[in-house]
């Protein structure tokens, strides 16, 4: 696949918005409509430039936002259980990836003509189908019941490229959502740049993000579902310190976004009215100086478009090279354990 040359212009698109969820079929209809608007509304910027629509993390089908799955230390519920299976049955089969769920989400990149970044909930019940795992991801088949955040990198032609895997689920997400490995770790060539993803929390590991600077990231992605106003000013302070673009997306949605029966124990979802908000968004697109090109967009849904010039990474890169001339290999190194690839690197 051709890299654009540094002078290209490139179309960046980030995705603020939610499908309803637990509903596999509804999100992935909600995927579809997005993505054509947004590739529409990038494309009114530049006709032809090589574009980048990057959606939030656990976009396909649902971050449970407020739910203890009935869970306390040294207990679980039957209902708790029931809800686990209810999430569990509307995950993706990302192994499964000629198979008719990913089918259409790789479609959606290919019907735009888009380097397409979506956060989805990962399940591993289902049979490995075209490329094998360690091609794009992790070897690690994962358990029948595992579910694992996961953010998938398809190329305009529909080819999955990369499935990340989420280091570290933070907090009691991990009661849900096993660990992922180092051999999802990966930035790939595109005709937008050489895009990378590094999932919510995972932004805050500073040797995560020195992983994809040493893989030369151009296009960095942050799917989150930190809606803190806190967050912005991180991606700000990554896209200094990687001297890459930063496309940072939330979602946003409100009580109607989730089930009725929904239970949870965040008083933003609890007896709230079908309007109230319970993620408020905060999406931004950053340059490689640490300014904002779009956003922070809060407390609505919506589409920020950036169209970009690459060469702004190698003209920030004059004083500052995170992995190049500021780098002191002398000093300090990265070890880095991509296991499926059978291999420890010393970087």
């Amino acid at each position: 696949m051709s890299e654009p040359s540094a002078a290209q212009p490139v179309l960046l698109a980030a995705v603020q918005d939610s499908p309803p969820s637990f509903d596999l079929q509804g999100a992935l209809v909600a995927l579809r409509d997005l993505a054509s608007k947004a590739a529409a509304k990038a494309r009114a910027l530049h006709a032809t430039a090589p574009l980048l629509i990057v959606f939030p993390e656990a976009f396909l089908s649902a971050y449970p936002r407020g739910s203890t799955f009935g869970a306390k230390i040294g207990s679980r519920t039957p209902e708790g259980r029931a809800w686990f299976e209810r999430y569990h049955s509307s995950c993706v089969p990302v192994a499964d990836t000629e198979g008719p769920v990913m089918s259409q989400i790789r479609s959606v990149a290919r019907e735009n003509n888009a380097t397409l970044v979506v956060g989805v909930v990962e399940r591993c019940d289902c049979p490995e189908t075209g490329k094998r795992r360690s091609e794009y991801g992790s070897a690690n088949p994962g358990g029948a019941g595992t579910l694992y955040c996961t953010s998938l990198t398809i190329s305009p032609s529909g080819e999955l490229l990369v499935a990340h895997r989420k280091l570290m689920p933070t907090g009691t997400e991990r009661l849900v959502w096993g660990f992922g490995d180092g051999a999802g770790i990966r930035v790939v060539p595109t005709p937008a740049g050489r895009v990378g993803a590094c999932i919510c929390w995972e932004n805050y590991a500073p040797l995560h993000r020195a992983a994809l600077y040493s893989e030369g990231v151009e296009l960095y992605c942050a799917p989150t579902a930190d809606a803190r106003e806190t967050w912005p000013p991180s991606m700000q302070h990554i896209a200094q310190e990687g001297r890459c673009f930063v496309v940072s997306v939330n979602q946003f949605n409100t009580r109607a976004h989730f089930p009725d029966d929904y239970p949870s124990a965040d008083p933003e979802l609890k007896d709230a009215a079908p309007d109230q908000i319970v993620t408020k968004g905060g999406s931004c697109i950053v340059g490689p100086l640490g300014e904002f090109l779009a956003g922070p967009l809060w407390n609505e849904a919506g589409i920020l478009t950036a169209l970009v010039d690459k060469a702004d990474i190698v003209r920030a890169k004059m004083d500052f090279d995170a992995m190049g001339h500021y780098s002191r290999p002398d000093v300090f190194g990265l070890r880095w354990d991509r296991r499926s690839k059978g291999q420890v690197e010393d970087l």
